[in-house]
């Protein structure tokens, strides 16, 4: 285990960077078995609490699976291979990589009650607009979909961090 703070949440970013990419480049079963083994490494090397951790990874990660199928559902998005059932298991592995971040490198934003609602409704729709110039998803319609997804980034991110701190506050720095 990482013993220095800073080095963890370094570590943790790093990660979660080489994560996003790989599974926005190479969209498939084999990125969302690669975010799971980026999971593993962090709940071993940079996690304190790894249980409970990977309990947060889990819930968070249903939960923004949830809200991603909500909006290729709704046609907010598409997938960009056409092949959908709900939400891209390379997507669920995304949400899993990005969940390992809220404890380490973005815990941060918790510190601030207001911050998620300012950052969030701006990075989270960034990052599907990334992707979707990396070619793994379409956003059809470019204004309505960006406005849904920092609607739901409004929601699902504060949601995320409350649930942190209220019902895993051991994972908390």
């Amino acid at each position: 285990m990482i013993q220095s703070s800073g080095l963890r949440n370094l570590t943790n970013f790093l990660i979660f960077q080489a994560g996003w990419l790989a599974c926005v480049i190479w969209p498939g079963m084999e990125t969302a078995a690669l975010a799971l083994a980026i999971v593993a490494v962090h709940l071993l090397l940079i996690s304190q609490k790894p249980a409970r951790e990977w309990q947060f990874i889990l819930l968070g990660t249903v939960l923004g699976s949830l809200l991603d199928g909500i909006w290729f559902q709704t046609g907010v998005m598409k997938d960009a291979s056409g092949t959908l059932v709900w939400t891209p298991v390379w997507l669920i592995g995304v949400w899993a990589v990005f969940l390992t971040t809220l404890s380490h490198s973005l815990s941060w934003m918790g510190k601030r009650a207001w911050l998620p609602f300012v950052l969030a409704p701006i990075a989270g729709p960034f990052a599907y607009w990334s992707a979707s110039q990396l070619g793994a998803v379409v956003l059809p319609e470019l204004v309505p979909s960006l406005l849904a997804l920092a609607l739901g980034w409004l929601v699902i991110f504060p949601l995320l961090m409350h649930i942190k701190h209220r019902f895993f506050p051991e994972i908390t720095p």
